[in-house]
C-alpha cells in the first residue's frame, strides 16, 4: 500500500473513530458525573493557556490523580466548572461555565473563553467535584487595528526530561513576558537512560497510553508548571514528540509505514490532549494541522510553522555530511506545498511591523567543516533542502515583507544568522535574520563546541555561537527594533538555578541584519 493510501486510511479511520467517540461523547455528556470523589488530589498535571486572540483564549487542564498510571480516573465523563476573572484573587469573575472531561481525551479539557477584552490580563481556575485547581494567569493579543507600542514575549525549546532539571522554566515563569512561544520537543520518546540525571522509567513511548504517561511525567514538573501558569503559550512541535528525525510519514528506525502511522496518530493525539489548543486543532487519524497564525496589533505577526508532518525524508541518507544532489531536488520540502503557500500569502497580505516565522530547524545554511576545501552539513535541517530554502529566501527578497525574523530551536544551542540570499557570497543581499535558541534542558554535545566555534569563521553570516548553555530567549519588540536577550541558568543539574543574560543582540526597523 502506498504512504498516500495509507494516509487516507488512518485519516478516514481517525474520522470514524472521532464520529463514533461524539455519539458516546453526547451519551456521556448527559451521564457526566456532576460531583467526583477522587482519591487524591485530581489537578496533578497543573493548568496551562493559550493560543490568544484579541477576544478569545484557550485555558487547559486535565483530571489525573495518578498520573503516571493512565491518569487514574474512571472510564466516565466528569463535570469540570471553570472561571476567568479580572483579578488574581478571583473575585471579579467575567466568565464561568462547565466542561466535560471524558475519557476519550484521557480527561482533559480545552475551553475556549470568548469575549474579554483585547490585550489585558485574566486569571482562571478549575473545580472539579469540591476541589479547586491552581489559579493560572493568561493574557489576550492586542486588537488587529491596534497601534502597539511594545511586545515583550520568550521563545524556547527541547526540555528532555532524563537530561536535567527544569530550572530554566524555574527563571522563565519569574520574567515580565507577554506569552511563551514553544518550538518542540516538548516531551522526549526514548526509554530510560542509565546516565540520566532523572529517569522515564519506561521504555521508548510507541501506544497512545505510552504518549499520555510520558506527557504526565514532563508535566508533573513544578517549574514547567510554573511556567505554564504565568504565560499563555503558542505551541509547535518537532521530532521527539513522535520519534527522533522523523520525516513526515516516514520513520526514522526503519519502522513499517503502517506501524509508524498507528505511532504518528497515537503520538498526535497525546499531543493535543495535553497543549492547550483549540478544538479545530483536534488530530484526524494521524493528521494534526498545527500551523497557524497569530497577530497582535499592528506590531507583530507569528506563522507557526510544522517542519515535521508534512517533509519529504532527509536526502542522503540524513545525518552530517557532503551534500548529494538529492539535497538539490526541487521536490524536497520542509513545509509541504500547502503550508508554504500558506506562509507566502500570510506574509504577502501582512501589515505587520514585524513578521516571525516561528519554526523547528536551523534555516541558515551551515558548514560545520572548519576545512577550507571541505564541506559538512547537517541534513535534518534546512541544509538538507536547499531547493525549499531557497524558494523562501528568494520570496524575502522579492516580496520584502516588513522585517522577517526566524525563531528556532532543535539544536541545544544558540546561534545568530543573516539570513543571505547567497550563504556562499558575504556581499549578497541579506534578507532576514534567524536567532536560534538553546535549549531547557536537552544536552548539547561537548566534542562538538570547538569544532562549531571554528567553522563560525568559515561562515561569516553566523554571528554568534554558544552550545555550554541552556536557558531561553527573551525577546521585546517595539516599534524601532527587537531586543533578544540569550538567558542562561546556571546548572541543570540541581534543581535550583539563578539566570543571566549571556549576549544580547538588536535588529533595527527598517534594517535587514543583526548587530550586538
Amino acid at each position: 500500500m502506498t504512504n498516500n493510501k495509507l494516509q487516507r486510511r488512518e485519516l478516514l479511520l481517525g474520522a470514524a473513530a472521532l464520529a463514533a467517540g461524539a455519539i458516546a461523547s453526547q451519551w456521556q455528556t448527559k451521564n457526566a458525573i456532576a460531583k467526583p470523589k477522587f482519591s487524591q488530589y485530581p489537578f496533578k498535571l497543573g493548568v496551562a493557556s493559550g493560543d490568544p486572540l484579541p477576544e478569545s483564549v484557550v485555558i487547559w487542564t486535565r483530571l489525573a490523580p495518578d498520573p503516571l498510571e493512565g491518569g487514574g480516573m474512571p472510564p466516565e465523563s466528569v463535570v469540570v466548572q471553570w472561571q476567568v476573572a479580572a483579578d488574581e484573587n478571583m473575585r471579579q469573575i467575567v466568565r464561568q461555565g462547565e466542561a466535560i472531561a471524558t475519557p476519550e481525551l484521557a480527561h482533559a479539557v480545552h475551553v475556549e473563553v470568548e469575549g474579554l477584552q483585547p490585550g489585558r490580563w485574566y486569571w482562571y481556575q478549575f473545580q472539579a467535584g469540591d476541589v479547586e485547581s491552581q489559579i493560572g494567569r493568561t493574557r489576550t493579543a492586542a486588537a488587529l487595528n491596534d497601534t502597539l507600542g511594545q511586545l515583550t514575549f520568550a521563545f524556547a525549546s527541547c526540555q528532555d526530561w532524563q537530561n536535567g532539571y527544569y530550572t530554566a522554566h524555574q527563571n522563565l515563569a519569574k520574567e515580565d513576558l507577554e506569552f511563551v512561544v514553544f518550538l518542540g520537543d516538548y516531551i522526549y520518546d526514548g526509554g530510560s537512560r542509565t546516565d540520566s540525571v532523572r529517569s522515564h522509567r519506561t521504555p521508548a513511548a510507541v501506544s497512545l497510553a505510552d504518549y499520555r504517561n510520558r506527557y504526565a511525567l514532563y508535566k508533573t514538573d513544578p517549574n514547567l508548571q510554573a511556567a505554564h501558569a504565568a504565560f499563555p503559550w503558542i505551541v509547535t512541535w518537532d521530532d521527539h514528540e513522535v520519534q527522533n528525525n522523523y520525516a513526515g510519514d516516514r520513520s526514522s528506525f526503519g519502522d513499517s509505514p503502517s506501524a509508524f502511522l498507528r505511532r504518528r496518530a497515537a503520538a498526535y493525539q497525546a499531543y493535543y490532549e495535553h497543549m492547550p489548543l483549540r478544538r479545530d486543532r483536534a488530530p484526524q487519524g494521524s493528521q494534526l494541522q498545527l500551523y497557524r497564525r497569530f497577530t497582535f496589533g499592528d506590531l507583530a505577526q507569528f506563522n507557526i510553522l510544522d517542519t515535521r508532518q508534512y517533509r519529504t525524508p532527509q536526502p542522503c541518507g540524513g545525518g552530517f555530511k557532503s551534500r548529494c544532489q538529492e539535497a538539490f531536488a526541487p521536490n524536497a520540502t520542509m513545509m509541504g506545498h500547502q503550508q508554504e503557500q500558506w506562509l507566502f500569502r500570510g506574509l504577502t497580505r501582512s501589515r505587520s511591523r514585524w513578521n516571525i516565522l516561528a519554526q523547528q530547524t536551523v534555516l541558515a545554511q551551515f558548514d560545520v567543516d572548519p576545512r577550507s576545501r571541505s564541506e559538512l552539513f547537517n541534513l535534518d535541517q534546512w541544509d538538507g533542502y536547499v531547493a525549499a530554502r531557497q524558494r523562501l529566501l528568494q520570496f524575502l527578497a522579492q516580496r520584502q515583507p516588513s522585517n522577517p525574523i526566524a525563531i528556532t530551536g532543535d539544536v541545544h544551542s544558540s546561534w545568530v544568522h543573516d539570513l543571505k540570499l547567497d550563504f556562499k557570497n558575504p556581499n549578497s543581499p541579506t534578507v532576514g535574520t534567524e536567532f536560534v535558541g538553546t535549549s531547557i534542558s536537552s544536552n548539547f554535545p561537548k566534542q562538538f563546541i570547538p569544532t562549531a566555534t571554528i567553522a563560525t569563521s568559515k561562515n561569516p553570516h553566523t554571528k554568534f555561537f554558544n552550545g555550554t548553555y541552556r536557558g531561553y530567549v527573551r525577546c521585546h519588540l517595539t516599534r524601532d527594533r527587537l531586543v533578544t536577550n540569550y538567558r542562561i541558568v546556571s546548572t541543570i543539574r540541581q534543581p535550583e538555578a539563578s539566570v543571566r543574560t549571556l549576549a544580547s543582540f538588536v535588529v533595527e526597523n527598517g534594517k535587514l541584519g543583526v548587530r550586538s
